[in-house]
Protein backbone atom coordinates (compact mmCIF):
# COMPACT_ATOMS: atom_id res chain seq x y z
CA UNK A 1 0.00 0.00 0.00
CA UNK A 2 1.63 3.23 -1.18
CA UNK A 3 1.87 6.50 0.74
CA UNK A 4 -0.49 9.37 -0.01
CA UNK A 5 2.21 11.04 -2.12
CA UNK A 6 2.98 7.84 -4.06
CA UNK A 7 -0.73 7.38 -4.76
CA UNK A 8 -0.96 11.00 -5.92
CA UNK A 9 1.82 10.33 -8.45
CA UNK A 10 -0.47 7.83 -10.22
CA UNK A 11 -2.08 10.94 -11.72
CA UNK A 12 1.09 12.21 -13.44
CA UNK A 13 0.79 12.97 -17.14
CA UNK A 14 -1.01 15.18 -19.61
CA UNK A 15 -4.78 14.76 -19.63
CA UNK A 16 -7.03 16.05 -22.42
CA UNK A 17 -10.73 16.36 -21.70
CA UNK A 18 -13.58 18.70 -20.87
CA UNK A 19 -15.36 20.41 -17.99
CA UNK A 20 -19.15 20.09 -18.30
CA UNK A 21 -21.54 22.01 -16.02
CA UNK A 22 -24.76 20.20 -15.10
CA UNK A 23 -27.86 21.68 -13.49
CA UNK A 24 -29.66 19.91 -10.58
CA UNK A 25 -31.65 17.78 -13.06
CA UNK A 26 -28.44 16.44 -14.63
CA UNK A 27 -28.75 18.41 -17.87
CA UNK A 28 -25.45 19.64 -19.36
CA UNK A 29 -25.67 23.42 -19.69
CA UNK A 30 -22.17 24.07 -21.07
CA UNK A 31 -18.89 22.28 -21.77
CA UNK A 32 -15.32 23.58 -22.12
CA UNK A 33 -12.33 21.64 -23.56
CA UNK A 34 -9.36 21.35 -21.21
CA UNK A 35 -5.74 20.22 -20.98
CA UNK A 36 -4.37 19.37 -17.54
CA UNK A 37 -0.78 18.40 -16.84
CA UNK A 38 0.88 17.01 -13.72
CA UNK A 39 4.67 16.80 -14.13
CA UNK A 40 7.31 15.51 -11.73
CA UNK A 41 9.73 18.26 -10.71
CA UNK A 42 13.49 17.99 -10.34
CA UNK A 43 12.99 17.38 -6.64
CA UNK A 44 11.34 14.10 -5.69
CA UNK A 45 8.69 15.84 -3.58
CA UNK A 46 7.61 18.35 -6.23
CA UNK A 47 4.85 18.20 -8.84
CA UNK A 48 4.00 20.98 -11.30
CA UNK A 49 0.25 21.39 -11.98
CA UNK A 50 -1.13 23.31 -14.96
CA UNK A 51 -4.74 23.53 -16.13
CA UNK A 52 -5.82 25.28 -19.33
CA UNK A 53 -9.45 25.66 -20.35
CA UNK A 54 -10.43 26.68 -23.88
CA UNK A 55 -13.78 28.45 -23.96
CA UNK A 56 -13.42 29.11 -27.71
CA UNK A 57 -12.06 25.68 -28.69
CA UNK A 58 -8.64 24.03 -28.59
CA UNK A 59 -7.48 25.96 -31.68
CA UNK A 60 -7.71 29.24 -29.78
CA UNK A 61 -5.79 30.64 -26.81
CA UNK A 62 -6.88 29.35 -23.38
CA UNK A 63 -9.55 31.46 -21.72
CA UNK A 64 -8.45 30.31 -18.27
CA UNK A 65 -5.10 29.08 -17.01
CA UNK A 66 -4.06 27.91 -13.54
CA UNK A 67 -0.57 26.85 -12.44
CA UNK A 68 0.48 25.49 -9.06
CA UNK A 69 3.29 23.57 -7.39
CA UNK A 70 2.61 20.68 -5.01
CA UNK A 71 5.18 19.76 -2.35
CA UNK A 72 2.68 18.28 0.09
CA UNK A 73 -0.98 17.31 0.24
CA UNK A 74 -3.63 18.90 2.43
CA UNK A 75 -5.90 17.01 4.77
CA UNK A 76 -8.94 17.83 2.62
CA UNK A 77 -7.86 15.32 -0.06
CA UNK A 78 -7.11 11.59 0.25
CA UNK A 79 -5.59 9.31 -2.40
CA UNK A 80 -5.92 5.55 -2.82
CA UNK A 81 -3.55 3.04 -4.44
CA UNK A 82 -4.93 3.37 -8.00
CA UNK A 83 -4.55 7.14 -7.88
CA UNK A 84 -8.29 7.53 -7.27
CA UNK A 85 -8.94 10.40 -4.88
CA UNK A 86 -11.61 12.35 -3.04
CA UNK A 87 -11.45 15.97 -1.97
CA UNK A 88 -13.91 18.20 -0.18
CA UNK A 89 -14.89 20.55 2.59
CA UNK A 90 -13.46 19.57 5.98
CA UNK A 91 -16.33 21.28 7.82
CA UNK A 92 -19.82 22.19 6.73
CA UNK A 93 -20.70 25.52 8.34
CA UNK A 94 -23.83 27.70 8.07
CA UNK A 95 -23.75 30.17 5.21
CA UNK A 96 -20.84 28.54 3.37
CA UNK A 97 -20.73 26.66 0.07
CA UNK A 98 -20.23 22.90 0.48
CA UNK A 99 -18.39 20.93 -2.16
CA UNK A 100 -16.84 17.53 -2.84
CA UNK A 101 -14.74 16.23 -5.73
CA UNK A 102 -14.54 12.57 -6.72
CA UNK A 103 -11.64 11.54 -8.97
CA UNK A 104 -11.51 8.03 -10.45
CA UNK A 105 -8.36 6.80 -12.22
CA UNK A 106 -8.11 3.67 -14.37
CA UNK A 107 -5.22 3.27 -16.81
CA UNK A 108 -5.35 6.09 -19.35
CA UNK A 109 -8.68 7.46 -18.13
CA UNK A 110 -9.79 9.82 -15.40
CA UNK A 111 -13.46 10.44 -14.52
CA UNK A 112 -13.99 13.31 -12.10
CA UNK A 113 -17.11 14.83 -10.61
CA UNK A 114 -17.57 17.95 -8.47
CA UNK A 115 -20.75 18.27 -6.41
CA UNK A 116 -21.78 21.69 -5.07
CA UNK A 117 -24.35 22.79 -2.48
CA UNK A 118 -25.50 26.35 -1.87
CA UNK A 119 -24.73 28.29 1.36
CA UNK A 120 -28.21 27.19 2.49
CA UNK A 121 -27.25 23.52 2.00
CA UNK A 122 -29.39 22.83 -1.07
CA UNK A 123 -27.96 20.74 -3.91
CA UNK A 124 -27.03 23.25 -6.61
CA UNK A 125 -24.93 21.82 -9.46
CA UNK A 126 -22.39 19.30 -10.75
CA UNK A 127 -19.24 19.59 -12.83
CA UNK A 128 -18.35 16.46 -14.82
CA UNK A 129 -14.73 16.19 -15.99
CA UNK A 130 -13.88 13.45 -18.50
CA UNK A 131 -10.15 13.10 -19.18
CA UNK A 132 -7.93 10.97 -21.43
CA UNK A 133 -4.16 10.55 -21.24
CA UNK A 134 -2.61 12.37 -24.21
CA UNK A 135 -1.77 10.05 -27.09
CA UNK A 136 -3.43 6.99 -25.53
CA UNK A 137 -6.39 6.79 -27.92
CA UNK A 138 -8.68 6.04 -24.97
CA UNK A 139 -12.40 6.52 -25.53
CA UNK A 140 -15.33 7.60 -23.40
CA UNK A 141 -17.59 5.03 -21.77
CA UNK A 142 -21.31 5.01 -22.72
CA UNK A 143 -23.86 6.84 -20.54
CA UNK A 144 -24.82 4.85 -17.46
CA UNK A 145 -28.27 3.24 -17.37
CA UNK A 146 -30.10 1.91 -14.32
CA UNK A 147 -29.86 -1.69 -15.55
CA UNK A 148 -26.05 -1.40 -15.54
CA UNK A 149 -26.15 -1.09 -11.73
CA UNK A 150 -28.66 -3.80 -10.88
CA UNK A 151 -27.43 -6.96 -9.17
CA UNK A 152 -24.83 -8.09 -6.67
CA UNK A 153 -21.31 -6.64 -6.58
CA UNK A 154 -18.40 -7.83 -4.42
CA UNK A 155 -15.00 -6.32 -3.85
CA UNK A 156 -12.79 -4.54 -1.34
CA UNK A 157 -13.31 -1.29 0.53
CA UNK A 158 -10.48 0.96 1.69
CA UNK A 159 -11.47 3.59 4.27
CA UNK A 160 -9.29 6.54 5.31
CA UNK A 161 -10.45 8.43 8.39
CA UNK A 162 -9.84 12.02 9.41
CA UNK A 163 -7.64 10.77 12.28
CA UNK A 164 -5.43 8.34 10.38
CA UNK A 165 -4.28 8.39 6.70
CA UNK A 166 -3.60 4.66 6.42
CA UNK A 167 -6.54 2.79 4.79
CA UNK A 168 -8.58 0.28 6.73
CA UNK A 169 -9.38 -2.63 4.37
CA UNK A 170 -12.54 -4.74 4.49
CA UNK A 171 -14.60 -6.92 2.12
CA UNK A 172 -17.50 -5.12 0.46
CA UNK A 173 -20.86 -6.26 -0.90
CA UNK A 174 -23.41 -4.20 -2.80
CA UNK A 175 -26.93 -5.17 -3.83
CA UNK A 176 -28.79 -2.79 -6.13
CA UNK A 177 -32.45 -3.47 -6.80
CA UNK A 178 -35.40 -1.62 -8.31
CA UNK A 179 -38.34 -0.62 -6.13
CA UNK A 180 -41.96 -0.74 -7.30
CA UNK A 181 -41.89 2.95 -8.17
CA UNK A 182 -38.82 2.44 -10.38
CA UNK A 183 -36.26 3.97 -8.01
CA UNK A 184 -33.07 2.09 -7.15
CA UNK A 185 -32.01 1.09 -3.65
CA UNK A 186 -28.35 0.51 -2.72
CA UNK A 187 -27.74 -1.96 0.10
CA UNK A 188 -24.05 -1.92 1.08
CA UNK A 189 -22.13 -4.10 3.54
CA UNK A 190 -18.55 -3.18 4.41
CA UNK A 191 -17.12 -5.69 6.83
CA UNK A 192 -19.90 -6.09 9.41
CA UNK A 193 -21.48 -2.66 8.81
CA UNK A 194 -24.62 -2.48 6.66
CA UNK A 195 -26.29 0.55 5.10
CA UNK A 196 -29.26 1.11 2.79
CA UNK A 197 -29.49 4.22 0.63
CA UNK A 198 -32.43 5.29 -1.52
CA UNK A 199 -35.79 6.97 -1.30
CA UNK A 200 -36.63 10.65 -1.42
CA UNK A 201 -33.77 12.23 0.57
CA UNK A 202 -31.12 11.33 -2.03
CA UNK A 203 -31.19 11.77 -5.77
CA UNK A 204 -29.54 9.16 -7.98
CA UNK A 205 -28.18 10.82 -11.09
CA UNK A 206 -26.99 8.66 -14.00
CA UNK A 207 -24.27 10.42 -15.96
CA UNK A 208 -22.34 10.30 -19.25
CA UNK A 209 -19.13 8.22 -19.32
CA UNK A 210 -20.73 5.49 -17.15
CA UNK A 211 -20.78 7.60 -14.00
CA UNK A 212 -23.37 8.26 -11.32
CA UNK A 213 -23.78 10.18 -8.08
CA UNK A 214 -26.04 9.81 -5.04
CA UNK A 215 -26.74 13.39 -3.98
CA UNK A 216 -28.39 14.45 -0.72
CA UNK A 217 -30.89 17.14 -1.70
CA UNK A 218 -30.09 19.06 1.49
CA UNK A 219 -27.06 19.00 3.80
CA UNK A 220 -26.83 20.41 7.31
CA UNK A 221 -24.15 20.85 9.96
CA UNK A 222 -26.68 19.45 12.48
CA UNK A 223 -27.24 16.10 10.77
CA UNK A 224 -24.88 13.35 9.64
CA UNK A 225 -24.77 12.82 5.88
CA UNK A 226 -22.80 11.19 3.07
CA UNK A 227 -22.03 12.02 -0.54
CA UNK A 228 -21.23 9.35 -3.14
CA UNK A 229 -20.11 9.05 -6.74
CA UNK A 230 -19.36 6.01 -8.85
CA UNK A 231 -17.85 5.04 -12.18
CA UNK A 232 -17.84 1.88 -14.28
CA UNK A 233 -14.46 1.95 -16.11
CA UNK A 234 -15.44 -1.26 -17.92
CA UNK A 235 -18.44 -3.64 -17.98
CA UNK A 236 -19.05 -5.54 -14.73
CA UNK A 237 -16.61 -3.40 -12.75
CA UNK A 238 -17.76 -0.59 -10.47
CA UNK A 239 -15.78 1.91 -8.43
CA UNK A 240 -17.39 3.97 -5.67
CA UNK A 241 -16.24 6.87 -3.48
CA UNK A 242 -18.19 7.69 -0.32
CA UNK A 243 -17.38 10.75 1.80
CA UNK A 244 -18.99 10.92 5.24
CA UNK A 245 -19.75 13.77 7.65
CA UNK A 246 -20.88 13.62 11.30
CA UNK A 247 -23.68 15.42 13.15
CA UNK A 248 -21.51 18.53 13.58
CA UNK A 249 -20.81 18.80 9.85
CA UNK A 250 -17.20 17.59 10.20
CA UNK A 251 -15.62 15.24 7.65
CA UNK A 252 -14.94 11.88 9.30
CA UNK A 253 -13.91 9.43 6.55
CA UNK A 254 -13.72 8.55 2.87
CA UNK A 255 -14.19 5.05 1.43
CA UNK A 256 -13.07 3.78 -1.98
CA UNK A 257 -14.70 0.55 -3.17
CA UNK A 258 -13.56 -1.44 -6.18
CA UNK A 259 -16.13 -4.13 -6.99
CA UNK A 260 -17.06 -6.67 -9.65
CA UNK A 261 -20.49 -7.99 -10.61
CA UNK A 262 -21.20 -11.55 -9.52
Amino acid sequence: MGSQWENFLQNLGEWHGSFASLDPSGTIVDSTPSILSLEQGEEQQLVHFKLRRFGNGLDSAPTREISQEYRSLGKQVVFFESGTFCKGSLQLAPGTVFGAEFGFVAGNRRHRLVQLHSPEGAFESLVLIREFRAGSGSSERPPLEADHLLGHWTGQAATISAEWPEPDLAPSHLNVHREGDGTLTFHTRIGAVEETIGGQSERLMLLPDSGYCLVPLQVSHREAFRVEAGWAPCPDRLERLIRRYDTSGAWISTTWISAFRN
